[in-house]
């Protein structure tokens, strides 16, 4: 063999072993506090006072697979319509990649602040106090995020591996919509004190936490975790919380301590913890630790898989999400437009009422709601906009049961809750009435049909 020769089979050599090392694939870890400080507004109450727990913005930028991606969740109720593009867009800057690359949720937690910028807007254009909608602090929080997330591009470790583990979380998770007797759906609240209420089945859930971890070879750089249930157990206190998910997540955290813990609410729309929560203080640690349990059995029983660029893919489907016949602008302009002080102006502003009017005047827009799903070889991560029903969670599984499918949901909020066609002809259960939710029955067809499109689009390694 020839100099040459021996000269490009180590190149060819070097080549491949850089692809079993991971392919030029790198991982950065962020993680910001997003408390709201002492007097200002979370979604329910002011604040009174900052507990043991903060909340957390943090997430993972994926390196080296075309522009960087980017997965954020916020210990958040909620970010609505243009704001949720807003934070797209800066965390975009700090990635220096496209806002499409950049998928961001919330965790859902109530006592916390809700984001929405265009709401803030109608209400001051009104002359009505912002109150929970005011973004003096979660705009400065959204910029710790963008800050924390460009430093940690600095220290991006070299991805080799992907995991995948799933585990059943026990007595957690039950379905909210529960038939009374005269056959008309009742609402099992997330703390439920009615005791026939709870002792009702647990219903249609995903009883399964799911766990997507990233390694460095034998190291775990990140552990990102999805589990559809409302996460409070109590609630309206005027302290932040991350509730017991964020909990569970610090237990898992303290566990393995090298990687980043990032959790994901899946479609938890009609799902609570209900049936196991009477809203007694106890019952937070005790949800936690069943959570965290479920988290720590589904690490475990992680299967790896070399990950290299070829494995990976980002793609996104943007859908155009109706309003529903009975959200009309003409009727929620009526209920903003008498300010404070004007004869029976109400003595709250209609706060409902001008994120319902920002939603409608984006659908009437045109705009069309992001829909993106990360690809990481057998693994899918879709990323999903409001409070869906579990049974799209349910259904994206079942359309490709060869596939490791996550989902992640609360991402863009204004669309509200997302119910199912059948849960919008069914009679009571308040996530379908026209106060909860602004789209109509047909958005079951739109969304499936996305979801299959994405799960089946790159299917083949």
């Amino acid at each position: 063999m020839s100099a040459r020769a021996r000269a490009f089979a180590a190149l060819l050599a070097a080549v491949a072993c850089v692809s079993v090392r991971g392919d030029g694939l790198r991982l950065a870890v962020f993680d910001a506090d997003i408390t709201p400080p002492v007097g200002s507004a979370m979604a329910y109450d002011p604040v009174v006072r900052v507990g043991e727990m903060t909340l957390r913005g943090r997430g993972v930028v994926l390196l080296g697979a075309g522009r960087p991606i980017v997965l954020c969740a916020l210990d958040w109720i909620g970010v609505y319509n243009g704001a949720h593009d807003r934070v797209r867009a800066e965390l975009a800057r700090a990635a220096d990649t496209d806002p499409d690359r950049v998928a961001v949720h919330c965790v859902h937690q109530h006592d916390a602040p809700r984001m929405g910028t265009d709401a803030e807007a109608i209400l001051r254009e009104n002359g009505w106090p912002a109150g929970a909608w005011d973004s003096a602090h979660t705009r400065p929080a959204i910029r710790r995020v963008a800050a924390a997330l460009r430093a940690s591009l600095t220290n991006a470790q070299p991805v080799t591996h992907a995991g995948w583990g799933v585990a059943r979380v026990e007595c957690v998770a039950s379905n909210r919509r529960i038939p009374g007797p005269d056959g008309h759906i009742q609402t099992r609240f997330t703390t439920e004190r009615n005791p026939e209420k709870r002792a009702a089945p647990e219903g249609v859930i995903d009883p399964e936490v799911s766990v997507v971890s990233l390694w460095n070879g034998e190291a775990p750089v990140a552990v990102l975790s999805y589990y559809a249930c409302h996460p409070q157990s109590y609630y309206r206190t005027g302290v932040p919380s991350p509730d017991f998910p964020g909990i569970a997540r610090f237990i898992r955290g303290q566990g393995v301590p090298q990687a980043l813990h990032v959790h994901f609410t899946g479609a938890a729309g009609n799902v609570g913890a209900g049936k196991y929560n009477d809203g007694s203080k106890e019952n937070r640690m005790l949800l936690a630790q069943r959570l965290a349990d479920g988290m720590k059995r589904a690490f475990e029983a992680t299967a790896k898989t070399p990950l290299g660029v070829g494995d990976v893919d980002w793609r996104s489907e943007r859908v155009r999400i109706p309003a529903a016949s009975h959200v009309r602008e003409d009727e929620l302009v009526e209920r903003l437009k008498a300010g404070p002080g004007a004869p029976g102006a109400p003595a709250q502003p209609d706060a409902s009422a001008a994120v319902r009017l920002a939603f409608l005047r984006r659908v009437q827009a045109g705009h069309e709601t992001p829909m993106p799903c990360l690809r990481l070889g057998s693994i899918r991560i879709l990323h999903m906009p409001g409070e869906l029903f579990v049974e799209y969670q349910i259904a994206a599984k079942a359309m490709r049961p060869d596939l490791h499918v996550a989902l992640a949901a609360y991402g863009d909020g204004g669309p509200g809750y997302i119910g199912t066609a059948r849960a919008y002809a069914e009679a009571g259960g308040y996530e379908t009435e026209p106060r909860s939710s602004p789209v109509p029955p047909e958005i079951e067809g739109i969304l499936t049909a996305a979801v299959r499109r994405l799960l089946d689009a790159g299917a083949a390694p």
